[in-house]
């Protein structure tokens, strides 16, 4: 079982981990600018755009659970419906963000107590990085199949490959082309499409010239859409209070007083480097539990719920040592404005407990992805968002400041995986 999990999770881990060091990137690039405007620019730009793709996340969270499942029992006509089922909505949802730009760069607008100078900032980049909407939730969808049939080095090999492009040319753009925020922009855009056309590479090594037979199948009026349906819906709901969460925490953090503020978006960046390494045993999670799961192994589904809490909590202890030993190391490294660094040491504390509190709820999260307990999910984030999350930060911010938002933060993560914990009877372990 140890040696299933190491398998599935080292190129897991790794995958994730190319994730926020391109935002790391993204966010020294532009910590080396001339003022924070640029940071504050580059990380409320992130932010719009994880809720507004990663909204669409539950597309990879569906798929793998399912095509998991699929695996488990050796439904492997189930898997290419799957696929292809969600292939069909992410295309249709990338091309309506297209088509509705306009607005909601008008809302993004409203939602930003900023500086026009930063809103700027923010324009530019959104302009250039809305034209990547199809591929980046086509790609949410690929990547869940990919995990869901344990093809994790094709995975691993896909996010790569969309990353090592996206840095380089946004390096070369900014600092060569001097283009700033539009440089990273561009750097984004032409990697998400590198990425499609590799997944797509992908899929057509796997059903090859049988492909167009296979959409016709998957998406014709006889095709049973209610358990992809059902599943996405709840997982719809969840990670939207997820990110409405993070989004909330981010933008009023970065509302403060402009030093403060990007203090606090560069110590946001440790909170996602460490969400990302766990993340990558929590998708191992969800292809071993699913495929148990599917199979109807209950014995071994709990064998694999506890090597997952062990190694779990080993990555996420080995993250908080990293954080305490070389905390003030990487905020030099995201930017050298003394005043920011200086702001953010005092508020480190938070981030350095971060890995080992949240892997709890990062676990959970690919152990009910796995076995689509989408409606257990769903619960968790909306009483952790609104009953836990929402009344702490008004009360706690208001009693003791910038260290409240942070605790606030910590006591959503820390309900999540409480919620889940209780929850699992009922939605994994009786359903078997």
């Amino acid at each position: 079982m140890y040696k299933d999990f190491i398998k599935l999770t080292i190129p897991n881990v790794l995958t994730n981990l190319t994730v926020p060091l391109v935002s790391l990137v993204d966010v020294a690039l532009m910590g080396h600018m001339k003022d924070s405007n640029y940071i504050i620019a580059i990380g409320l730009s992130v932010a719009v755009f994880n809720l507004l793709y990663w909204a669409f996340g539950f597309l990879r969270m569906g798929t793998t659970g399912l095509v998991a499942q699929s695996y488990g029992k050796e439904d492997y006509i189930e898997i290419q419906r799957t696929l292809i089922k969600g292939v069909f909505i992410a295309a249709i949802l990338g091309l309506l963000f297209i088509i509705f730009q306009e607005p909601i760069l008008y809302m993004v607008k409203g939602g930003f107590d900023v500086s026009n100078s930063t809103f700027n900032l923010i324009k530019q980049y959104y302009e250039i990085r809305i034209y990547t909407a199809p591929a980046s939730i086509i790609i949410f969808v690929i990547n869940g199949w990919l995990l869901g049939v344990q093809r994790s080095k094709a995975a691993f090999i896909l996010a790569i490959i969309i990353n090592v492009v996206n840095i380089i040319i946004s390096y070369c753009l900014v600092q060569y082309f001097n283009m700033g925020m539009q440089g990273v922009a561009v750097g984004t855009l032409i990697a998400q499409y590198s990425g499609l056309i590799v997944g797509g590479y992908f899929i057509f090594k796997e059903y090859g010239s049988n492909i167009l037979n296979y959409i016709k199948s998957s998406i014709g009026r006889n095709t049973n859409w209610e358990d992809f349906i059902n599943v996405n819906k709840d997982l719809f709901i969840r990670t939207l209070c997820l990110l409405f969460t993070l989004t909330f925490f981010k933008v009023n953090a970065a509302e403060l007083e402009l030093t403060l503020g990007a203090g606090n978006l560069l110590l946001l960046e440790f909170i996602s480097l460490s969400a990302y390494g766990i993340d990558g045993l929590a998708f191992a999670a969800e292809s071993i539990s699913g495929k148990y799961f599917g199979s109807g192994r209950l014995d071994l589904l709990k064998k694999s719920i506890g090597v997952a809490f062990r190694i779990g909590l080993l990555i996420g202890l080995a993250g908080s040592l990293v954080y305490l030993l070389f905390g003030r190391s990487i905020l030099s490294f995201l930017t050298n404005q003394s005043e920011v660094i200086e702001t953010a040491i005092p508020y480190l504390p938070w981030v350095i407990i971060a890995p080992l509190i949240h892997s709890i709820a990062f676990i959970w999260d690919g152990i009910y992805i796995g076995c689509t307990a989408s409606q257990q999910m769903k619960w968790s984030l909306l009483i952790s968002t609104f009953i836990i999350f929402l009344p702490s930060y008004y009360l706690f911010s208001w009693l003791f400041g910038n260290h409240g938002i942070w605790l606030a933060f910590t006591l959503f993560m820390v309900s999540r995986g409480v919620i889940q914990t209780v929850l699992a009877k009922k939605g994994i372990y009786n359903r078997l």
